[in-house]
């Protein structure tokens, strides 16, 4: 019997969203296959992570693709982002915890692509005059990457509904990034 690789994939995606402490066992179990086959298909658990990185990935920018980032006004494209986001916001939330993705060289050039992308929504917003031009275009990115990983979380553990996810990490975020006419704008 052949084992579907995006099943076991998508199995061990459910499992550590909701326990990232989850062992080899509980992820073969939670896939249905053997720890050998599931060995087979991953030498360890840096390799599960890994192929789950390249998941994340490709579900971001297939999220960026549908979001259209470069139409329409900017804080309706965030909103687009997020909404087209929700589905993985789980499994980002897992990799996002992951230290060994993001530390020294070996780093996925996936995730520049992604910081390009959401950072570009973000300056055509400042240039347009919808969002603060105090707040760095890379600033702006990471604090979204931390509301949706929040958010997952609050979501996963019952503390939100699911129907708010969008909702709140939009208002909250652009709430925080909208340019007001009576702000001031500080000197460095």
């Amino acid at each position: 019997m052949a084992v579907d690789r995006e099943h076991v994939l998508r199995s061990a995606a459910a499992l550590l969203t909701r326990k990232s402490t989850a062992t080899m066992d509980e992820v073969a179990k939670a896939a249905g296959i053997s720890r050998a086959t599931l060995h087979r298909h991953f030498a360890g658990r840096d390799a599960l992570v890994r192929a789950l990185e390249a998941l994340g990935i490709q579900e971001c920018e297939a999220a960026l693709d549908a979001a259209r980032p470069d139409e329409g006004p900017a804080r309706d494209a965030v909103r687009r982002l997020v909404r087209e986001i929700e589905p993985a916001a789980g499994l980002l939330a897992f990799l996002y915890t992951e230290n060994q993705l993001f530390e020294g060289e070996g780093q996925h050039e996936g995730w520049a692509r992604i910081d390009d992308r959401v950072a570009a929504l973000f300056k055509r917003g400042q240039a347009a005059g919808e969002f603060r031009i105090d707040l760095t275009p890379a600033w702006l990115t990471e604090a979204l990457y931390g509301l949706l990983a929040s958010g997952a979380w609050a979501v996963s553990e019952g503390r939100v509904a699911a129907k708010d996810f969008t909702f709140m990490i939009v208002e909250l975020l652009l709430g925080g990034a909208l340019r007001h006419p009576e702000q001031p704008r500080e000197e460095s």
